[in-house]
């Protein structure tokens, strides 16, 4: 199976919300890599019970050979699917303004 190239990705948490991030390191997507989201944030919205049966959905969004352009993909989709709103998801950046 050919390996996956720079992409942007979006987890879906159990409460549906959501953390849109990308990945460019190394030699490309790594199916093991669940970006960099703040555990403490996402922690405060699920019981010790929730948290000992977690799952995370992940869903490749966008890919390209060219990190840059992963890059600005990553922010366009932030702020469209409104990741960055806090009622919606996970994302600290860009700032939401409504």
């Amino acid at each position: 199976m050919p390996k996956l190239q720079y992409v942007v990705y979006k987890l879906t948490f159990p409460n549906g919300k959501i953390y849109v991030g990308m990945d460019i390191g190394g030699s490309g997507h790594s199916l093991r890599y669940f970006g960099s989201w703040n555990n403490d944030l996402v922690e405060a919205d699920f019981s010790t019970e929730e948290l000992r049966d977690f799952t995370l959905r992940k869903e490749i969004l966008f890919e390209s050979d060219d990190k840059n352009e992963v890059r600005r993909e990553e922010m366009r989709l932030i702020c469209a699917l409104q990741s960055n709103n806090p009622e919606i998801g996970y994302n600290l950046h860009p700032k939401f303004r409504s």
